[in-house]
């Protein structure tokens, strides 16, 4: 499986971005997908996981009511929709496919980032 983010961007505080990651190669089946993040001189961390069917989702606190993650598995693509962005969710957005987890251990094959930018 080989994954491709994008949709990263700069935008202002209180704006809206949505990323997108797609498959390439075997499909996304079966797998859950998460997003994770890093920012400079930070650890990567966790944002989001949905799983394969789209039925469960789960967020970290810091981004719960903001983000939204959906997938279309006939397109073999994921979707973070990103909405009342602050600067602290300034990043580099990974997208990876394993187990429904939080656990950057839990995923198997991953994209390689897009860049997200709020300025205050």
């Amino acid at each position: 499986v080989q994954l491709q983010a994008s949709g990263g961007g700069l935008v202002q505080a209180g704006d809206s971005l949505t990323l997108s990651c797609a498959a390439s190669g075997p499909s996304f089946t079966g797998y859950a997908v998460g997003w994770f993040r890093q920012a400079p001189g930070k650890e990567r961390e966790f944002v989001s996981t949905i799983s394969w069917s789209g039925g469960s989702t789960h967020y970290a606190d810091s981004v719960k009511g903001r983000f939204t993650a959906s997938r279309d598995n006939d397109k073999n693509t994921v979707y973070l929709q990103m909405n009342s962005l602050k600067p602290e969710d300034t990043a580099v957005y990974y997208c990876a496919a394993g187990l429904l987890v939080r656990q950057i251990s839990g995923y198997k094959y991953w994209g390689q980032g897009t860049q997200v930018t709020v300025s205050s």
